[in-house]
């Protein structure tokens, strides 16, 4: 019976393990299943750049992608790049069948952690219509800039 109930509680513990949500560094081998996460969420894109090479570039100059992971699935991610003068908050995301079990929160403790680290105030693009994002920043004292307008070139004239 001894032997029995040990055996039960290794597997208790091999699930409970399983089930647990840990963090790493991105690696070139996890582009395909982010940008399955990223189109999912409506983050990602050919016209966003968001390719390896950009990744690891930015990686290589201090920046960071940090990937949730639970039973060795990606489900959310935040990447990190900055200017030594401000950061830069990308692509903060939970996997949509993840989604409303509180894991942006989590997600968003993490990404804060890594913020101060890193020193720098930080900013964030966010869509107008996305209200739980906005909601979710709003609660970790971001705050919008009503006087101004985002602007971008994304194709450098030739």
């Amino acid at each position: 019976m001894t032997i029995c109930n040990l055996g039960h509680l290794q597997n208790y513990e091999l699930m409970k393990e399983n089930n647990r949500i840990i963090y790493r560094d991105y690696l070139p081998e996890d582009f395909d299943e982010i940008m399955n996460l990223w189109k999912l969420t409506g983050m990602g894109g050919a016209e966003r750049s968001d390719d390896n090479e950009v990744i690891m570039r930015t990686i290589n100059a201090g920046g960071n992608l940090t990937l949730m992971m639970k039973n060795k699935k990606i489900i959310g991610t935040f990447w990190l790049t900055h200017d030594n003068r401000r950061t830069f908050l990308h692509h903060f995301g939970i996997l949509p069948s993840f989604q409303g079990r509180g894991l942006a929160k989590l997600l968003m403790d993490k990404c804060i952690e890594e913020i101060k680290k890193i020193g720098y105030q930080v900013k964030l693009e966010v869509h107008k219509e996305n209200i739980k994002a906005l909601n979710l920043y709003r609660k970790y004292n971001f705050f919008d800039f009503s006087d101004y307008e985002l602007m971008m070139m994304r194709k450098l004239p030739e």
